[in-house]
C-alpha cells in the first residue's frame, strides 16, 4: 500500500464515510471517553470547551520533536487549543487549559496544512487532535483536493476511545501517543481522568495494530509507525514500571519509546507538593533502567538539562524539549 494512506481513503470514499460517522457523533458528542453528549454541531460545549469549529493556537515547522519526526526541515505542527484532559502541570496550559487561540474554519485549517507542506515540512503534526478529530478529517479532505501529500502525525495525550481510533485505520500513518499514567489514582488527581489507564492501553494497542513498528526512509524520516511518549513524573507518579511491562508484554519489545525528562512544574503543579519539582537524576535513571529491564531499547532519551540531583530542589522552569538518541546499543 502506498503512503500516506489517506490518499487511498480519499479515493475510495472511506475518508468521507469516517467524516460522516464522526460528525454524527458530534450531535451527542461521544468522540472521546468523556462522552459529554452535548450537540457540538449546534456549537454546544462540553469538557473540552470546543463547539463545532476547531480552535487553533498556532502552526509552524517544529524542530523539537523526536528526530525522525522533525528531521532537517521540521515537523509541520498545528497546535489545537483546549483538550479532553485537564493536566495540572501542562506546559502548554495557555492554550490547552486557558483556551488561547482562534476559531478556525475547515478551509482555513486545510490551508494551514498546505502552507506547512509548502514550507518543506516532513509531515503534518496534529497536537492534541482528539476533541476535534472529525473537524480535522473534514479539513484533511479539503487539503487533499489542494494537493496535500504529507503523512499525518496523530500527536495525542492518549485519552482516546479505541473504537474511534479504529475508524482512523487507513487514514493515519504515524501515531505519537502518550502513556502518561498506569494508575487511576494519579490520573484522576492530576488530569481529571480516572479511566485514563484502561482507555489509554486499549487505544495504544489499536494504534500499534494499525501501523506497527516505526519505519523510516533513507533519510531517517518516519513514514509509518507508533512512537510512545512517557513523561517521567516526580515520585514515581507516572507508574513507569507498569507501563513498560504493558508495552513489553501487550504491544511489542520493538516499540519505539520516547522517555521524557522534561517535566517542569508549570500551571497548577506548585499546588501539589509531590509535583512541585523537576525529576531527579536518580528518578530518570531508574526509569531508563526499568525500560531496559523489560527489553525496550528502541527510541530516545532526553538530555540531562534541568534534572536535579537531589529531590526537593526547585529550579527555574525550562522550556527545552530537545530529544537526543539513546546512548545505548539497540538490541538488534
Amino acid at each position: 500500500m502506498s503512503y500516506p494512506r489517506y490518499l487511498e481513503a480519499y479515493k475510495n470514499g472511506y475518508l468521507d464515510e469516517v467524516i460522516a460517522e464522526t460528525f454524527h457523533l458530534l450531535e451527542q458528542c461521544s468522540i472521546c471517553p468523556r462522552r459529554c453528549k452535548v450537540n457540538r454541531i449546534k456549537d454546544e460545549q462540553g469538557f473540552c470547551k470546543t463547539g463545532l469549529k476547531p480552535k487553533v493556537c498556532s502552526f509552524m515547522p517544529h524542530h523539537g520533536e523526536e528526530p525522525p519526526i522533525s528531521g532537517r526541515r521540521g515537523s509541520g505542527t498545528i497546535f489545537f487549543s483546549c483538550c479532553n484532559m485537564a493536566c495540572v502541570y501542562c506546559q502548554n496550559y495557555e492554550f490547552s487549559q486557558l483556551g488561547q487561540g482562534s476559531d478556525t474554519s475547515f478551509q482555513v485549517l486545510a490551508d494551514f496544512m498546505l502552507q506547512l507542506q509548502d514550507m518543506g515540512c516532513h509531515n503534518i503534526n496534529l497536537v492534541t487532535p482528539t476533541h476535534v478529530m472529525p473537524q480535522i478529517l473534514k479539513s484533511l479532505s479539503l487539503a487533499v483536493k489542494g494537493g496535500l501529500k504529507l503523512p499525518i502525525v496523530y500527536n495525542s495525550g492518549g485519552y482516546e476511545l479505541p473504537e474511534i481510533i479504529k475508524l482512523l485505520d487507513g487514514v493515519i500513518d504515524i501515531y505519537l501517543a502518550d502513556m502518561r499514567y498506569a494508575d487511576s489514582e494519579s490520573a484522576v488527581k492530576y488530569s481529571s481522568a480516572a479511566d485514563y489507564p484502561a482507555y489509554n492501553q486499549e487505544a495504544v494497542k489499536e494504534m500499534y495494530r494499525q501501523v506497527g513498528t516505526v519505519q523510516v526512509d533513507a533519510d531517517g524520516i518516519i513514514k509509518k509507525g507508533l512512537i510512545i511518549r512517557h513523561l517521567v513524573l516526580p515520585n514515581s507518579l507516572s507508574g513507569t514500571a507498569k507501563i513498560m511491562r504493558f508495552i513489553s508484554r501487550e504491544i511489542s519489545q520493538d516499540t519505539y519509546i520516547s522517555l521524557m525528562s522534561q517535566y517542569t512544574p508549570y500551571f497548577k503543579a506548585q499546588e501539589y507538593k509531590e509535583l512541585s519539582r523537576r525529576v531527579t537524576y536518580n528518578e530518570y535513571e531508574e526509569a531508563e533502567n526499568i525500560m531496559h529491564k523489560y527489553g525496550l531499547y528502541n527510541g530516545w532519551t532526553q538530555d540531562a538539562g534541568g534534572l536535579e540531583r537531589f529531590a526537593g530542589v526547585n529550579i527555574k522552569p525550562s522550556v527545552s524539549t530537545k530529544v537526543v538518541p539513546q546512548k545505548i546499543k539497540l538490541k538488534r
